[in-house]
């Protein structure tokens, strides 16, 4: 009997969760240091745990706060939507609310892009077409972010809602720096002023984040690393992840 042949049997043999535990621990200690064990490994030292914000050891940190703002205000993420990059929260949290989506990107083959168009200049993009536009880590790419903000507001409708984040403390997305450039880091200052240039009072700008999420998302740390109160502490000082709401109201705009 071949061993494949003997994994198969057993595989049949166990529980699902008994599937799961092997699988999820197969997983912990398939990376240095083990999910869970970072703190217990120093951090002075000159080389992080992961060079990708924690993708291969679990979820990344900066994930936990923008999935949490999301969640928060599913309820906006309705009617036509346009997402940057992918639809994956889109997909997550939509549901039935959503009519038709698109995804932007800015540069043509990228997988399930229904529209190809610079955020700096969506020239092809008509005004007043989505309800909502979600935009995740994305503003920090573009060199004209205040142009980029423009075109947000132009592309909504009236009473349309934008859900932005953007990063405070966080490495080099080596990858993206490469191809077509990060120029920015941002406070809630600059991202409050940023959009309410365009969107006028109808913004709400908020932090998260605390000095120890701060070094262990830097050094490549993942959620499964971390303890819920050690993740959901604020502290303003420390600003891991800036998350912005914006309605589109009256006439401001650029």
């Amino acid at each position: 009997m071949t061993v494949n042949r003997v994994r198969r049997l057993l595989g049949r043999a166990m529980s699902s969760g008994a599937r799961r535990f092997i699988a999820r621990e197969q997983r912990r200690w398939s990376c240095w240091p083990p999910l869970g064990m970072a703190r217990f490994v120093p951090l002075w030292r000159l080389a992080p745990h992961s060079r990708r914000f924690g993708l291969d050891r679990g979820r990344p940190i900066d994930r936990y706060y923008i999935e949490r703002f999301l969640t928060a205000h599913a309820a906006d993420i309705r009617g036509r939507l346009l997402e940057v990059g992918d639809d994956i929260y889109t997909r997550q949290l939509g549901g039935v609310r959503v009519h038709r989506s698109d995804v932007l990107h800015a540069r043509p083959g990228h997988p399930g892009a229904t529209i190809v168009a610079d955020l700096q200049r969506a020239e092809g993009v008509a005004t007043d077409t989505f309800d909502c536009i979600i935009v995740t880590q994305t503003l920090q790419f573009v060199y004209d972010v205040r142009a980029a903000v423009g075109e947000l507001w132009r592309i909504l409708r009236p009473h349309g809602v934008v859900l932005a984040t953007v990063p405070g403390i966080t490495q080099i997305s080596r990858y993206d720096m490469d191809r077509w450039g990060e120029y920015w880091r941002f406070t809630t200052l600059s991202a409050r002023r940023l959009f309410e240039d365009v969107f006028g009072p109808t913004v709400t700008v908020e932090a998260h984040g605390n000095v120890l999420a701060a070094i262990a998302f830097v050094h490549g740390c993942a959620v499964e690393d971390m303890r819920g109160r050690e993740l959901d502490y604020v502290d303003p000082d420390y600003e891991l992840v800036i998350t912005v709401r914006a309605v589109k109201g009256g006439p401001a705009g650029p």
